[in-house]
């Protein structure tokens, strides 16, 4: 059975009240339509930082209202480029924004931390896609502009690069957001200023030369945001025993297990589904779309009294945030240490060499604040030049962080 939208019900223009913004107008009817449409509901119950919480108490805010604010801000980004003479259609407009609405909507639960565990393969962008082409046929080709937006299709590139690029509306707005709910002030940056200092050569999105300290803070900013909340190590050891757990459920059920579990998670972990699956079966779409952070916790609350100690070990701890140790550092670690410490886990838990696996994570984590060789952000010189940031910064810190930075860490249990 379908999930029905609610087209049309009690359609005229809404406000929003955000805690970031202030108010926000929905300002096309398609745009409430889809919102109220149940797969853009879903977003509602998953949150933006999967398990930040149980670092930053106050990180429970969603995707829902993540999305909500990125058009926002969109809604201000076509409105500069529009003054500053550029033309965007009203139909490009539409299509803008409901490609930012949507962007986010093919995350699953707990978003990156078990993107490629619940399917094979298959990022939430593509998923975003199936979902967007299904949305456009429910709305009678209504969203067939936002999908080529989105694809990176559209002639007027600038459309996709404030979707998409390392100066997007996305970036723009969880940025604000997330250090707003975890009280991060570091992570807080000038969106109003470097929306103003937007414009368009050739195609391209590029700031206007005077917004460059704006976008330097912009960089630092999110350097200082992934360290701080989305690599921060607790967060990240959270995470990894979060994917175990699914791993190690998803092993046993395709083994024969009888697991609790909802039946949108038992369809994900029975088999293991691939992009081909999406595109060949609507039921996959579906059933993805009635997959949230629910069904996660709710199995986890549950698996902690199955009688598979590995399952069972993990779920409780995190249902009881007894979280593993971890350690970080600039070189990786050596074998003999991660075999040591494995040795000792297996003792205390009486666990075989090929369970420890999911108790014992030796990892690299990977930090890299601006690529200057992918989407570049582009300056746009007082004389007419287009240049590089990193080439025009006087701010040695731009230069530095080109540059990825790695560490690597090491996360095992400890035991009263």
């Amino acid at each position: 059975m379908q999930l029905q939208s609610k087209v049309n019900r009690n359609n005229k223009k809404k406000i929003f009240n955000d805690p970031v913004y202030g108010f926000i107008s929905i300002p096309r009817e398609i745009i409430f339509d889809v919102i109220e449409h149940p797969y853009f509901q879903r977003l509602r119950r998953i949150k933006q930082l999967g398990l930040t919480h149980l670092v930053y108490p106050g990180a429970l805010h969603t995707r829902f209202h993540h999305v909500l604010g990125a058009m926002h801000l969109m809604t201000k980004a076509v409105a500069t480029i529009r003054r500053k003479g550029h033309d965007i259609t009203t139909e490009e407009e539409e299509a803008v924004l409901l490609a930012i609405l949507l962007h986010d909507i093919g995350h699953g639960p707990f978003s990156h931390a078990l993107e490629h565990d619940i399917v094979s393969g298959v990022s939430h962008e593509e998923i975003s896609c199936f979902f967007i082409e299904r949305l456009s046929k429910e709305f009678g080709g209504r969203l067939d502009l936002a999908l080529s937006v989105f694809k990176n299709e559209h002639p007027k590139k600038f459309l996709y690069q404030l979707v998409s690029s390392q100066l997007d509306m996305d970036r723009m707005d969880y940025l604000n957001r997330d250090s707003f709910y975890t009280g991060v002030s570091e992570g807080k940056i000038g969106s109003d200023r470097i929306i103003e200092m937007l414009n368009v050569v050739n195609g391209e999105l590029v700031i206007e030369e005077k917004g460059i300290y704006s976008i330097e803070k912009f960089i630092v900013a999110r350097r200082i945001m992934y360290w701080q909340v989305y690599l921060h190590k607790t967060v990240v050891a959270g995470e990894f025993m979060l994917i175990h757990i699914l791993r190690r459920a998803k092993q046993l059920i395709q083994e024969g297990k009888d697991l609790f579990g909802s039946p949108a998670l038992l369809f994900f972990m029975k088999q293991n589904i691939s992009s081909q699956d999406f595109k060949n079966n609507p039921e996959v779409l579906e059933q993805f779309a009635r997959l949230d952070d629910y069904d996660i916790l709710g199995a986890i609350k549950v698996w902690q009294y199955c009688d598979d100690q590995v399952l069972s070990e993990l779920s409780r701890r995190i249902v009881d945030r007894e979280l593993f140790k971890i350690e970080v550092a600039k070189e990786a670690f050596s074998e003999e240490k991660i075999t040591a410490i494995s040795s000792q886990v297996m003792n205390q838990l009486e666990i075989t060499e090929s369970q420890v696996e999911h108790f014992v994570y030796a990892e690299r984590l990977t930090n890299n604040a601006y690529s200057d060789d992918k989407q570049n952000i582009n300056l746009l010189m007082k004389s007419g030049e287009i240049m590089e940031l990193s080439k025009a910064a006087d701010n040695l810190n731009i230069s530095a962080l080109t540059k990825p930075v790695a560490k690597y860490f090491l996360s095992y249990p400890t035991f009263r």
